[in-house]
């Protein structure tokens, strides 16, 4: 069904999440191997216009295809004062165009059978559209005229006011972007990254449209935006399409006042939100992970994919292949943890989220970090075997569409200039060993400042003192 919507922060930031490579041409025939679709991979082309805009593809011959436009933006390019305007224009976006009223362009999509939507993190925005291979130009035009030509009128930006404060509330309820929220506005205090992508119901309430206008004129420029494609696309194609539609967009800052984005140091402090009302607590900790950019990343990533993840709904019980969740089923330890790695350009988190009763969260306190000392110190051939072929299963399996290619496509570029092909990550995640893990574990975790975040009913959660003296083992 063709549609007009928002991907919110929680989907988006979940789409955001995904780090890597891509399901291929071949995925439909059952009997590929996982060599034959490294060798397979279809290329990703890039292209950049005079004005800096980069136009990245990948062609795999599908009578469908995703297009849009990611831009370098995010809640982390704000201040304390507009924290939320990057969130709030991805309301706006879809009120109109200067060229589509709003009604006007809800049935140019709807005729075209498409699915138009948006999210925003803390340091991208998107805006895509998923619809048939033929109809690539008019994707490619209204995507144009959602970005740039807006409708921000005083009437649609108050109506927005109050579907934003609306949702606003909505996320209150979902207590792991909660905790998560928190976990940042801890870990990174006094940096913009502490800032959430929603910002504060005092600034939803107080933007105004020359906040908005700011905004657009500071950050969307030529080259920090990547249009991207993947299905049945020709590049040489879509890169016409952009000259038509992109060419006037602007690379110059006023008075070369071109935004750097200031260090985000990382301080290991803890936060609670103790509701005793609540009927389970949210816990995560974390301690400060690689870059997108650094070299460790792949030894990190083959780390969590040890630890796992679980959720009571799961069948495997003590049968798990991961440690932690085979002890968190069988001794009733949690609901679900999961570890996890968040990226940025210059830092990053790394850690263990999980939900569990007021009577265990010391239990799962005490076990995650255990796992975590068992990476610095013990961890075995067969754990890096295992974790390097669950990473790999993830990263070729995950991307098993148009969009979330497409989405992989505008993100590396924006981070690493280039797409980053599957053979690639293969090759780096085949060089993991255990001393590798070890020692890349041991940099990022052992004896390190971790940052907490909790909500709930989290009386039992230790002392920090005693959560920070168990980064470490005394060893003879």
């Amino acid at each position: 069904m063709a549609s007009v919507c928002r991907v919110g922060s929680t989907v988006g930031r979940s789409l955001a999440k995904y780090r890597s490579p891509i399901l291929l041409s071949q995925r439909s025939q059952a009997s590929v191997s996982y060599a034959q679709s490294l060798a397979g991979a279809p290329e990703t082309r890039l292209t950049a216009l005079d004005n800096g805009l980069r136009v990245a593809s990948e062609e795999t011959g599908h009578a469908t295809c995703t297009v849009g436009l990611w831009i370098g933006a995010g809640s982390r390019y704000e201040s304390e004062k507009n924290n939320g305007a990057g969130f709030f224009l991805e309301h706006m976006a879809f009120k109109g165009t200067k060229k589509h009223p709003q009604t006007a362009l809800e049935q140019e999509v709807e005729s075209m059978g498409a699915h138009l939507s948006a999210y925003t993190s803390r340091e991208h925005t998107a805006y895509y559209m998923k619809t048939l291979a033929k109809d690539l130009p008019k994707a490619v035009e209204l995507l144009s005229e959602v970005v740039q030509h807006c409708s921000l009128s005083e009437a649609d930006v108050e109506q927005q006011r109050t579907v934003v404060l609306r949702e606003l509330e909505e996320v209150e309820g979902n207590l792991q972007e909660v905790c998560l929220d928190l976990l940042h506005a801890t870990a990174f205090q006094g940096t913009p990254l502490s800032q959430s992508v929603l910002g504060p119901s005092s600034n939803a309430r107080t933007l105004s449209r020359q906040d908005l206008v700011e905004y657009l004129s500071s950050h969307y420029k030529a080259p920090r935006m990547v249009l991207s494609a993947a299905g049945g696309v020709n590049h040489e194609e879509l890169v016409g399409l952009a000259k038509t539609h992109f060419s006037g967009v602007p690379f110059e800052y006023e008075g070369d006042a071109i935004p750097v984005l200031s260090p985000c140091r990382f301080t290991g402090s803890e936060i609670r939100m103790r509701d005793d009302d609540m009927p389970l607590a949210h816990v995560a900790i974390a301690v400060e992970g690689a870059s997108v950019t650094s070299p460790d990343i792949v030894p990190l990533m083959v780390a969590n994919s040890i630890i796992g993840s679980y959720d009571v709904t799961c069948g495997g019980g003590k049968n798990m292949s991961s440690r932690l969740a085979a002890m968190a089923a069988e001794e009733n330890f949690c609901q679900s943890f999961q570890a996890f790695h968040s990226s940025y350009s210059d830092t990053g988190l790394m850690g263990i989220y999980f939900v569990t009763d007021m009577h265990h969260i010391e239990d799962m306190m005490h076990w995650s970090q255990n796992t975590w000392m068992n990476m610095c110190t013990t961890v075995t051939e067969s754990d890096v075997a295992r974790g390097k072929k669950a990473l790999k299963a993830s990263l070729v399996g995950q991307l098993n569409g148009t969009t979330p290619i497409c989405d992989d496509i505008g993100r590396h570029v924006l981070n690493y200039g280039r797409r980053v092909p599957l053979a690639e990550w293969d090759a780096r995640i085949n060089a993991v060993t255990p001393k590798v893990l070890r020692d890349v574990c041991s940099k990022y975790i052992y004896d390190k400042c971790p940052a907490v975040a909790a909500v709930g009913p989290v009386e039992q959660l230790p002392d920090y003192n005693r959560t920070r003296a168990s980064m470490y083992w005394l060893r003879f």
